[in-house]
């Protein structure tokens, strides 16, 4: 596998060394009787859902108009593979992504990294593809960057400064940083630097290129993709810290959407077409470009960023 998971592995496991509290298992609404830690469809039918529109959304990590865009071609591909009407949800935050698929008004849907165990645990997501290139390589970095001539030029400057994070359920975006900061560096939040909530990667990235924050963490995805479309510049951004490689935005559906729409859906994911789409001239860009949907597991794929939030004694609070 071309995920570097044994670098990942040694970065959680450095940082459970300090924290070891275990994170909250599946919401009590859940039940997971194969023990593949996502929730298991209800054995009764009458639960099932089976709308006559299925809602989709991309993880809110940048402008929402430019992904309708993007995912349009997509979007008419899963309405031909499950003859159902689907529409595209833009939505605005991670907390209202979260809330959607957890009232039922969200069927399908990309959740971030950082999101995913939440989604999984509160909201009874069920991720099973992730875009990857042709030979089955994915991933992204956390990055810390800053802008020339900001007087940062390496991690320990951060100290008197602010530093942005985008929301606190991103990995990259503050989840992976903060351990970092803190067990790495001895830099403590509100102690040794103000943290400041950006809500996105791209308002991170312009906000360091735009000189509003000195440093900021991101996911380096974001911030390829922005090069690509001429967003920022690279001569605007300056890294100072790149870490071990994590999964990406991890796509899936709700728990209780009927058996055989659910599948329906999955095949949707890996029949698609990416030559020539919107999908590929976007996504194409990363590195590893990101070139298709490949089949993944919450169980295995997940494992690094669970670490991760049990070294900081993150719980999976399912409120409601």
């Amino acid at each position: 596998m071309l995920f570097r998971s044994l670098a990942a592995a040694a970065f959680a496991a450095s940082l459970a060394l300090t924290f070891a509290t275990p994170v909250q298992a599946l919401d009590k609404r859940f039940t997971d009787a194969d023990g593949d830690m996502v929730a298991d469809a209800p054995k009764d039918p009458k639960q099932w859902v089976d709308p006559p529109v299925l809602i989709f959304s991309y993880t809110p990590v940048e402008d929402p108009a430019v992904y309708a865009k993007v995912w349009d071609g997509f979007v008419k591909h899963l309405e031909n593979v499950t003859g159902k009407k689907v529409q595209f949800f833009p939505v605005q935050s991670n907390a209202a992504q979260l809330e959607a698929m957890r009232a039922g008004r969200l069927h399908v849907s990309g959740f971030n990294t950082g999101s995913n165990p939440l989604a999984v645990n509160c909201a009874g997501f069920v991720p099973f593809a992730m875009m990857a290139s042709l030979d089955n390589a994915y991933g992204y970095e956390m990055e810390i960057i800053t802008f020339p001539g900001s007087g940062v030029t390496k991690v320990e400057d951060i100290k008197g400064r602010k530093m942005a994070f985008t929301a606190q359920t991103s990995n990259s975006g503050f989840k992976a940083p903060s351990a970092l900061l803190k067990q790495k560096f001895g830099l403590e939040a509100g102690k040794d630097y103000e943290p400041v909530f950006s809500g996105k990667h791209d308002n991170s990235i312009v906000g360091v290129a735009n000189k509003d924050y000195p440093a900021a963490a991101i996911a380096n995805s974001v911030m390829l993709r922005m090069m690509a479309r001429g967003v920022v510049n690279k001569d605007q951004i300056v890294s100072i810290y790149k870490s071990q490689t994590f999964p990406t935005t991890g796509y899936g559906y709700v728990y209780n959407l009927k058996p055989e729409l659910a599948e329906k859906v999955k095949e949707a994911f890996f029949s698609f077409p990416w030559d020539g789409s919107e999908l590929q001239k976007e996504f194409g860009s990363a590195e590893p470009p990101q070139q298709k949907f490949m089949p993944i597991t919450y169980k295995e794929h997940w494992q690094v960023v669970r670490d991760i939030d049990a070294a900081m004694g993150v719980k999976y609070d399912c409120k409601g």
